[in-house]
């Protein structure tokens, strides 16, 4: 499966391996290795299928088709692939875990009426 299209997306391809935190105002594309954190706060985070990532992560929304360990937090969808296997907590709004995924780790669905008490 390739990468979505779009305009404004940076992609991490198979080879590279990033330590460290990473932020961006773009959508972003791991097929390669990410330790350490992602922010993305407005916009989306794709794990391709040989994406490798040991991060605690902060986007709009996640997508996993590899692997994904540390805690997520998205302000609006979580999707969970066939493929994915994700260790750690997840917040969202909305969440869609095909089957043949592998989650260990809580979900805490926060809805838009949470938010807005808790701001």
């Amino acid at each position: 499966m390739s990468a979505p299209l779009s305009a404004d997306l940076a992609q991490i391809g198979k080879s590279v391996v990033i330590k460290g935190e990473l932020s961006g105002s773009e959508d972003l594309y791991v097929d390669g290795q990410v330790e350490g954190s992602i922010s993305l706060k407005s916009h989306s985070l794709t794990v391709g299928p040989n994406g490798q990532v040991k991060a605690s992560v902060e986007a709009k929304g996640v997508v996993v088709q590899g692997k994904l360990e540390g805690n997520v937090q998205a302000s609006d969808r979580v999707e969970l692939r066939k493929t994915a296997v994700v260790t750690g907590d997840i917040t969202t709004q909305r969440i869609s875990i095909e089957e043949g995924a592998y989650l260990k780790g809580k979900v805490d669905i926060s809805g838009k009426a949470e938010k807005a008490a808790g701001k």
